[in-house]
């Protein structure tokens, strides 16, 4: 087997690399395509002192350090402003990068890792993990991510950092303590969430047919109080459920100005987490577009958070047709 079709081999989990540090599908997906390269274009460079595997990480991090070289991080909408109104519109100053979802058929179980250490490994997909992340220096993701995630050795993480074992340890300390005031409350560190359970199954089928019907009724029982929902890369967001209420009666409303049209619901597969992709067919017209694929957190039987990427050009890559006909 030649250096090419060995590499080969490690694409998957390499994209699912690429995209804890950058936060982007479409980056990562890129970045693996020059992680390729650039391990073709040095493979005389490769003399076997380490693992295949340790070297085509060592090329990925560096890639994506230098990627990330004097970009923003990505966020969220809540990341960059207070909670809106319907209609009112946002003025975000400056181009913002925002997060974007990642398709659980692609994800990847290191080849090294145990069942244990690949389920936590799959946990920090979620979203709360990869915004957390993104406040991080460059530098200090990549050790955590190496260290923390992947559960490589200080002197294995610092070798791919072209450091010490002891800078690779103090960016780990500063690194997890910005991690905490950036996780959710209750969360230490970056230990997973519990897997979503068959009652948040049937919570989500509720949510995809209240959607569907355009129930107001239906949907008020399913969202918590506070719960918060995010259309990126649309900048307005709403918090509580009220506002969420008053924003979807003005585009469920057939006969008002604000009308967006009829939806169907499917189900999807998105960083580990409750998901469900949208279609929707505006009025006049006959099948119904793909328009976002919605992320769910739920707690205490209740819809605490939904954060719906306006991405229809990553349904292909779910798996997932750009149009209905019903």
């Amino acid at each position: 087997m030649d250096l090419a079709d060995a590499a080969e081999r490690y694409r998957g989990e390499l994209r699912v690399h690429c995209y804890r540090m950058l936060g982007s599908y479409d980056e990562a997906e890129d970045l693996v395509q020059e992680v390729f390269l650039r391990a073709w274009r040095g493979r005389d460079g490769f003399q076997g002192r380490s693992s295949l595997r340790a070297w085509l990480y060592r090329i990925a991090t560096n890639a994506c350090l230098d990627h990330l070289d004097g970009r923003a991080r990505r966020v969220l909408p809540h990341h960059v402003g207070p909670p809106a109104r319907f209609h009112e519109t946002r003025v975000v100053p400056g181009e913002v990068a925002w997060l974007q979802p990642f398709p659980d058929d692609l994800w990847v179980a290191p080849r090294d890792q145990g069942p244990d250490e690949a389920a936590v490994a799959k946990e920090t997909l979620e979203l709360a993990f990869l915004a957390a992340i993104q406040h991080l220096p460059a530098r200090q993701r990549a050790a955590v991510i190496l260290h923390d995630v992947l559960g490589w050795p200080a002197r294995a993480t610092a070798e791919v950092l072209d450091g010490t074992v002891a800078s690779v340890n103090s960016a780990l300390q500063r690194a997890r303590a910005t991690l905490r005031t950036h996780l959710p409350p209750g969360r230490n560190d970056w230990s997973p969430a519990r897997p979503p359970s068959e009652d948040d199954r049937k919570l989500l089928r509720r949510y995809m047919e209240a959607v569907e019907r355009g129930d107001l009724g239906a949907m008020a029982e399913l969202l918590a109080e506070d719960v918060r929902t995010t259309m990126p890369p649309y900048a307005e967001w709403f918090l509580g459920r009220p506002a969420v209420l008053e924003a979807l009666s003005k585009s469920w409303d057939a006969d008002g100005p604000d009308y967006v049209g009829a939806f169907r619901v499917v189900e999807a597969a998105a960083n580990g987490q409750l998901a469900a992709a949208t279609y929707v067919r505006g009025p006049g017209e006959e099948a119904y577009g793909g328009m976002g694929i919605g992320i769910l957190v739920i707690g205490d039987g209740r819809i605490t958070e939904i954060t719906a990427f306006h991405t229809p050009s990553l349904f292909p890559v779910f798996g997932l047709p750009p149009t209905l006909d019903r």
